[in-house]
């Protein structure tokens, strides 16, 4: 038997890979399928059958491509109802894959066909559970995702739910089986997870706050219901996505690696409704952009913030990418639902200088160079786009917080005649916020290099004494 977790780490999301005796399953896959057909042929092994944990909000999964591409069936838990042929198991129903088996856990609470698949090994062993969205290592599902499905089902009694099947149908299992879920630190799915992406079942007894043995009900549903922001606006599209279906990542693939030269690219920016985004490192996005594109660099969570700063998921999207790069900007954009790429800029920026065509760019300073500044013009206004938690644990004496989750609530707030110095932890999140802001016509802008991190290693600016944060998402 052989078990592989495949991590994707811009969306903390692990799928995972399981064979025996030259049958296969795959649990959770992403949006591209490629990867899984290769593995499983260098086996020679069949994938027989996707096993989806629940309707997954935070990235459309590749159930649908993966069973047509290779006559898997697509099996779910009990009380789900998607539109497509699948196998809706029982509770406690077995499937056979190879010498192992798989047991269906349905655990609702995360949404009600949440379900975990018990993994017994060829003695019949049981030796791990895939669960999917309902526990992760150092947390819990959050439950409040599955409210719009029904009136009646309200936070409090997802939250309910979610209490019984951990001590109903997880907890009871042996303390030496693996935990392997479907998420990881950095995930919108809950709020205090683990950078591991597995464990025993024992250790997260032990150290997972929901898994408490003396926990009442009502303690729980005070603890996991704490805090809870709401998710990004995303999420629900991914949903009926992933009930109904959805295109084929080959034709979103065709449709979005579309080049473009220079003209046909300023048309279609002038003549749809398209956004450009530009997916290069801020500080290289800084120096010379296309007006009015917005930054949101592949090198970090890219497909999350799309996901959480454009609504609507059927938007048209022009790209500006590195030279080489396109088909991975594309795929990513598909992975949480965006299908409608319809071009990119053949050539990238240099290709568009070179055509004579208008730049902008957005000044960068480092924190002491602001220092200096904020010394000659104390109207310059400093501005934090952390999340709140992590502004209220430690910020710039002074600062404002505009969360740039919440960039267009807080724009009233924000003078086009103002300066703004603008930084977030690390820099990349501040680019998204200035370029954002620039293409809305506010000019007076720069951008602080390193962001938080530099400020406080720099010592040239007066910070708050820091405070321990809570484990609010």
């Amino acid at each position: 038997m052989k078990i592989e977790q495949i991590y994707t780490g811009c969306l903390a999301q692990g799928a995972y890979y399981i064979e025996s005796n030259g049958e296969a399953v795959v649990i959770d896959p992403l949006r591209e399928v490629e990867p899984y057909i290769k593995r499983a042929e260098k086996d020679g092994a069949k994938i027989k059958y996707v096993l989806e944990t629940h309707f997954h909000a935070d990235f459309v999964s590749g159930h649908i491509d993966l069973a047509e591409k290779t006559g898997a069936q697509i099996v779910y838990g009990p009380t789900a109802r998607p539109g497509f042929d699948a196998l809706v198991a029982a509770d406690g129903q077995v499937l056979s894959v190879g010498d192992v088996t798989f047991s269906i856990l349905h655990t609702p609470g995360h949404t009600m066909e949440s379900t975990c698949y018990l993994l017994k090994d060829e003695q019949e062993k049981q030796v791990g559970i895939f669960t999917g969205d309902t526990l992760f290592i150092g947390d819990v599902g959050r439950p409040d995702l599955a409210q719009k499905v029904s009136a009646e089902l309200t936070q409090q009694k997802l939250a309910e739910h979610l209490f019984d099947s951990l001590r109903q149908k997880i907890m009871p299992l042996p303390n030496d089986i693996i935990v392997y879920p479907a998420h990881g630190a950095g995930s919108a799915c809950g709020k205090n997870m683990s950078k591991e992406t597995t464990d025993t079942l024992g250790n997260q007894k032990i150290f997972n706050y929901a898994l408490r043995a003396d926990m009442t009900k009502e303690e729980f549903v005070k603890e996991v219901t704490n805090g809870l922001m709401p998710p990004p606006a995303y999420f629900p599209e991914n949903v009926m996505m992933n009930i109904s279906g959805y295109e084929s990542i080959d034709t979103v693939l065709e449709r979005g690696a579309h080049a473009l030269d220079p003209a046909a690219f300023e048309a279609a920016a002038n003549e749809t409704d398209a956004v450009m985004i530009d997916t290069r490192d801020a500080e290289i996005f800084a120096e010379r952009f296309i007006p009015n594109s917005i930054n949101i660099g592949i090198n970090g969570s890219f497909a999350p913030w799309v996901g959480t700063l454009i609504p609507d998921i059927k938007q048209r999207i022009l790209l500006i990418t590195e030279p080489g790069r396109e088909e991975e900007v594309v795929t990513r954009l598909a992975r949480v639902g965006y299908d409608h790429t319809i071009g990119y800029l053949q050539g990238g920026v240099h290709a568009w200088i070179k055509a004579g065509k208008e730049v902008d760019q957005i000044e960068l300073v480092s924190p002491d160079q602001l220092s200096k500044r904020l010394k000659i013009d104390p109207s310059l206004t400093v501005l934090d786009v952390r999340k709140a938690i992590e502004f209220n644990s430690e910020h710039v004496v002074g600062a404002e917080n505009v969360p740039l989750d919440y960039v267009n609530d807080y724009l009233a707030q924000i003078d086009k005649n103002r300066s703004y110095a603008v930084h977030c932890a690390g820099g990349y999140r501040s680019m998204i916020f200035n370029s954002i802001l620039k293409a809305r016509g506010y000019n007076n802008l720069i951008d602080v290099k390193g962001g938080f991190k530099a400020i406080k290693e720099s010592g040239e600016l007066e910070v708050s004494n820091f405070v321990c944060p809570s484990t609010l998402l």
